[in-house]
């Protein structure tokens, strides 16, 4: 079943009532406070130009554990040669362009409208969206952005300028948010290569489950950065 959303305050259905496509609810708005309530409660926003703003939750969900990272063969040469520099929050702006802008396979256009570019970057300024960035020679070539809440990041969209460096920007991501004790990783949606890093399926009622949880857990808000493989955050709510 499909909601339809009228209200100027953030408020869902519940997410169990998405159709099978993992379509929840159509309408309401792209701004911090929907934005935070959406990840709340296991739910995120995707759609075009050409389309309402709809909000989604999908069954089966796309999740990991961080220490469940693979590290393909291929990639070791890259980590042990030092081929990428990784930075955290340093450019959430550039990433997210990149991610808006950069062609990807057997996809036409992108989600990644002006409106979400404007309400992510308010979400990192606010110290809840942050971005790995893969950077060589001075030049930010890959990375990807998310949203953290609890012990949570919900991961949102990666870019490459270059081969392997959103590869790199993942696995060292997976391994940072290891150390700082963070539970889960949600990839959303499956795809070969999210399932390659280790992505795995959950179900939508497990996810809920642990998104509840979550909620109760202190955010490491702010800017992020990493000392001894841990991330610091300057504040925490």
């Amino acid at each position: 079943m499909v909601f339809a959303l009228y209200s100027e305050e953030p408020h869902f259905p519940n997410p169990i009532y998405a159709d099978d496509s993992g379509l929840l609810a159509i309408g309401g708005q792209i701004s911090v406070p929907w934005l935070l309530e959406a990840y709340k409660n296991g739910i995120f926003p995707w759609y075009d130009e050409d389309s309402p703003i709809m909000w989604w939750s999908p069954d089966p969900r796309a999740v990991m554990k961080p220490s469940d990272v693979h590290v393909p063969h291929s990639m070791r040469p890259i980590f042990n040669q030092k081929k990428f520099q990784l930075k955290v929050d340093t450019a959430f702006e550039q990433v997210i362009k990149f991610c808006a802008k950069v062609p990807r396979k057997n996809q036409d256009g992108t989600w990644i409208l002006p409106e979400i570019i404007q309400n992510y970057t308010k979400l990192h300024n606010l110290g809840y969206a942050h971005s790995f960035e893969a950077w060589q020679n001075g030049k930010l070539v890959g990375g990807l952005y998310g949203v953290s809440l609890g012990r949570m990041f919900f991961g949102e969209s990666m870019f490459s300028l270059v081969p392997n460096a959103s590869k790199f920007a993942f696995i060292s991501m997976a391994k940072i948010l290891q150390n700082s004790n963070f539970s889960y990783i949600d990839c959303q949606v499956p795809n070969d290569h999210l399932k390659f890093l280790g992505c795995k399926l959950m179900s939508r009622k497990k996810f809920l489950k642990l998104v509840k949880i979550n909620n109760s857990l202190p955010t490491l808000r702010g800017k992020w950065r990493v000392v001894n493989d841990k991330i610091i955050s300057d504040q925490t709510s």
